[in-house]
């Protein structure tokens, strides 16, 4: 069949507003369930406006890191959701957003495939990143191509897009959330004589003056 981009969905905007724009580590648990109502209810809206003549998809795309860091697992999230109320066939999921030069696939494959996907059923998929360089990423949306049941005409669809995050240098990031036990230890030494000479003469004079009271 024929390829067409399938831009016939008119609310994708207000989700990607909503619900799946930016990464996980900007999100309060306030925020997550906000987002998670908004995203339940514009389903049942894109269900309603895209009609039940045949399946419709709709994928989000998320960054479920909370720190984006040079050298460390990022995971990369996809759920893909049949809003339709019949199957969608030969789905097929690709993302050639990450260069090679700037990204290491550590888990996972960038591309996956469904047979079928039920009316009002979801699919997920996760591949995990390394980031091989330090600066401004621009995350973009990823490709699907699907086929509606009684349709042999091969529809294309876009996911939504986290758009641009830091990546942290993993030694600045390491400063900055290490727990710093060589800092600590290395206080508590110093901090030893401060302590522990007061204390020594006090428990000295404790001593003395318990050991007179008692012959007293």
């Amino acid at each position: 069949g024929t390829y067409k981009l399938h831009y016939r969905l008119p609310f994708l905007r207000i989700v990607h507003l909503f619900v799946c724009s930016g990464s996980e580590r900007k999100k309060t648990p306030i925020m997550q369930f906000i987002r998670a109502v908004w995203f339940a209810a514009l389903c049942v809206v894109l269900g309603v406006a895209l009609g039940e003549e045949s399946g419709r998809l709709i994928i989000s795309k998320r960054i479920l890191n909370q720190h984006l860091v040079e050298g460390k697992d990022t995971t990369v999230h996809y759920e893909i959701f049949n809003l339709g109320s019949s199957p969608c066939l030969n789905v097929k999921l690709e993302d050639d957003s990450f260069p090679e030069d700037k990204f290491e696939v550590a888990h996972g494959l960038l591309s996956a495939k469904w047979g079928r996907i039920a009316p009002n059923a979801n699919v997920s998929h996760t591949v995990i990143l390394r980031p091989k360089w330090v600066g401004l990423f621009n995350f973009t949306a990823a490709k699907v191509s699907y086929t509606p049941e009684e349709s042999d005409e091969t529809l294309v669809t876009l996911t939504s897009f986290p758009g641009v995050e830091q990546i942290v240098d993993l030694n600045k990031f390491n400063r900055r959330h290490s727990p710093h036990v060589g800092d600590w230890v290395a206080f508590a030494i110093m901090a030893l004589p401060v302590v522990g000479v007061p204390f020594v003469l006090w428990q000295r004079s404790y001593s003395k003056y318990t050991s007179k009271s008692k012959k007293a």
